[in-house]
């Protein structure tokens, strides 16, 4: 294979799937906690993840210009990683009164654990710099 095949779709490394406990509070019938399964994710579902955390906010003279929420767009981008526990499912989101799979997380996490999280997806989808260093770079 010449080193260009390497690039090649068939070639390239599969997704990253990792399981990872966010919490010892969400435990198995066996006591023991139930890991969540993180994926990493295309930069194309990245790219879905900012805009949709994109605002454009009104400036001087009236003119406008996109501002990315950086909360929203961790969250968004927490959302697309986690296959396991299925965040977008209606009964769970109801068991914890709300509605929309970044607002359960923020609902079913405690601070730290969400953190822990946040900073789990970060790793696992590539992003070595900080990621409010990467959203200035968005912004620019």
């Amino acid at each position: 294979m010449n080193d260009l095949q390497a690039f090649f779709a068939q070639n390239a490394a599969a997704e990253i799937t990792e399981p990872f406990v966010v919490s010892e509070r969400f435990q198995g019938k066996d006591g023991k906690p139930i890991a969540w399964t993180l994926r990493s994710m295309t930069e194309a579902e990245n790219e879905e993840c900012r805009k949709a955390a994109t605002k454009r906010v009104k400036g001087k003279n009236g003119v406008y210009t996109p501002e990315v929420d950086f909360n929203d767009y961790m969250a968004k981008m927490a959302v697309a990683s986690v296959t396991y526990p299925n965040l977008k499912d209606a009964d769970l989101q109801k068991s914890y009164g709300v509605l929309g799979a970044e607002t359960l997380l923020r609902k079913m996490l405690l601070p730290g654990e969400y953190t822990a999280l946040v900073q789990k997806v970060q790793q696992l989808n590539g992003f070595d710099k900080n990621m409010e260093e990467l959203v200035d770079e968005v912004k620019n």
